[in-house]
C-alpha cells in the first residue's frame, strides 16, 4: 500500500535528482555551450541521455555502497530517515545551484549518510576511510596525469583541437532520401566538424561519469530502506536528472561556459577527459566520487605542466632556469597555435593567472563547494541527533 511517507520519498528523491541535473550538466557541457559549439537544449538532451546510459551500467555499484556500506547495522534506514536523508541532500544542492555553482554531490550526500550512521552509532568508519582516500587520492592522480599531458603533449593536442567557426549551422539534416541524414552546414568545414564532435563527445563522456556516480545521490536512501528496488530508483533518478538539466542547469551551464574561466577549448578536453576517466574507474569499483574536485586539481596540475615548459628538466634540477607557474599559462594558447619547444618558451610569455580565472566568480565557486557538503552534513547529523521522532 502507497502511504503519504512514500509519496514524500518519492518526491524528495525528484527534487534531488532535479538539483543533480542543475549541478552537473554545467561541467559537463559548459565549455560547448561557450564556445556556441551546442544550444543549451542540445547539451540538456544529450546529458540526460549519457547519464541515463551511465546509471543503468555501473550507478548500482555505486548504490550498494551509499544504500548499505557506510551502514554498518540493519534498521537504520528506513524510509523516514531516507526521506530525512534525501531532503537534507535536496536542500544543501539546492542552495548551491540558487548560486550558480556546481557543488559536489558526493560529498553531500555522503555527509549525509554518515551522519545519519555516525547518530545511530552505526557509522562503518573503515568503509568511509576508503572514500575519503580516494577523494584526496584521485585529485592528486588528475593534478599529474594532466601535468604531464600539459608539459609534453599539450601543443600537438592544441593544434589539432583548433575550431574556425563558419556562419550557419554546423550540421544539417539532408532530407533528399527516404531517411534523412546530419550532413555538414555549407559553411562547414571538416576540420570543424571534428572540432565540434570532439567537443561534444567530450560533454557526452563525462555526463556517461556523472551517471555512474551521481545517481546514487538521489536514490541510495530508498534503495537502503526497501522502498524501492534497483533497477526502479536508476530510471527514477535518471528521470529526475534529465528535468533538472532541461531547467535549472541554465544557470550553471552559463559559469561553467563563460563566467569562472576563459580556459581554451584543448585544455577544457583534457581536463575533462581526465576526471570522467578518473570518476569511471572509481565508480566500477563503488566509490562515489568527486568529480569536481578532480577537475579543479587537473585543471591546475594542467596549466603546471604548460608553465613548465619553459624549463629543460636538466636546466630545472641544475638550478639554472626558473620556472613561472601559474594556471593562467593556459590562457594566452589560441587554438592551433604552434608552440615553442621545452625550454625555448620565455617565463614572460606565460599570461597571469588573473587572466584564466574570474576572480570573484571563482571565490564563489570554492566557498559554495565547501558549504554545501557542511549544510547537509551538519543538518542531518544534528536532526538525527536531537530529534526524537527519528528514535535512533
Amino acid at each position: 500500500m502507497i502511504g503519504p511517507l512514500f509519496v514524500v520519498g518519492i518526491l524528495v528523491a525528484v527534487f534531488v535528482g532535479y538539483n543533480i541535473g542543475g549541478s552537473t550538466t554545467g561541467p559537463a557541457f559548459g565549455p560547448a555551450v561557450g564556445a556556441d559549439v551546442i544550444s543549451k537544449a542540445g547539451a540538456a538532451a544529450l546529458f540526460s541521455v549519457s547519464f541515463a546510459i551511465g546509471a543503468v551500467t555501473l550507478g548500482p555499484e555505486v548504490i550498494d555502497t551509499l544504500s548499505d556500506g557506510i551502514i554498518d547495522g540493519a534498521g537504520v534506514f528506513t524510509l523516514r530517515t531516507g526521506v530525512a536523508v534525501l531532503f537534507f541532500i535536496g536542500l544543501a544542492l539546492f542552495v548551491g545551484n540558487l548560486f550558480g555553482v556546481p557543488a559536489s554531490t558526493s560529498m553531500t550526500t555522503v555527509g549525509a549518510i554518515a551522519a545519519l550512521a555516525q547518530a545511530a552509532g552505526a557509522l562503518d568508519w573503515a568503509v568511509l576511510g576508503e572514500i575519503v582516500v580516494w577523494w584526496i587520492v584521485a585529485p592528486i592522480i588528475g593534478f599529474w596525469v594532466s601535468g604531464v599531458i600539459g608539459r609534453y603533449l599539450y601543443p600537438k593536442l592544441n593544434q589539432m583541437v583548433a575550431i574556425d567557426a563558419s556562419d550557419g549551422p554546423v550540421v544539417e539534416l539532408d532530407q533528399s532520401g527516404t531517411v534523412p541524414r546530419p550532413v555538414r552546414g555549407p559553411g562547414t568545414t571538416r576540420r570543424e566538424l571534428t572540432g565540434v564532435t570532439v567537443v561534444v563527445a567530450i560533454g557526452c563522456l563525462m555526463a556517461f561519469a556523472s551517471g555512474t556516480s551521481n545517481v546514487a545521490n538521489a536514490v541510495a536512501p530508498l534503495v537502503g530502506s526497501g522502498t524501492l528496488d534497483v533497477g526502479t530508483a536508476v530510471l527514477l533518478g535518471s528521470g529526475a536528472v534529465a528535468l533538472g538539466s532541461f531547467t535549472i542547469a541554465r544557470r550553471t551551464l552559463d559559469t561553467m561556459g563563460s563566467d569562472i574561466t576563459a580556459l581554451p577549448l584543448t585544455a577544457a578536453i583534457i581536463v575533462a577527459s581526465v576526471s570522467s576517466f578518473l570518476t569511471v574507474g572509481l565508480s566500477a569499483i563503488g566509490i562515489p566520487a568527486s568529480f569536481v574536485i578532480i577537475a579543479t586539481m587537473s585543471i591546475i596540475g594542467l596549466g603546471w605542466g604548460r608553465a613548465t615548459r619553459t624549463t629543460t628538466a636538466v636546466g630545472g634540477v641544475r638550478g639554472e632556469e626558473s620556472t613561472t607557474v601559474s594556471v593562467g599559462s593556459l590562457a594566452g594558447d589560441e587554438e592551433g597555435e604552434e608552440l615553442p619547444e621545452i625550454g625555448e618558451e620565455e617565463p614572460e610569455d606565460i599570461p597571469a593567472a588573473s587572466e584564466l580565472f574570474n576572480p570573484s566568480t571563482t571565490a564563489r565557486v570554492v566557498i559554495m563547494q565547501n558549504v554545501v557538503p557542511l549544510i547537509s552534513t551538519a543538518g542531518a547529523y544534528l536532526t538525527f541527533r536531537f530529534v526524537p521522532i527519528f528514535g535512533l
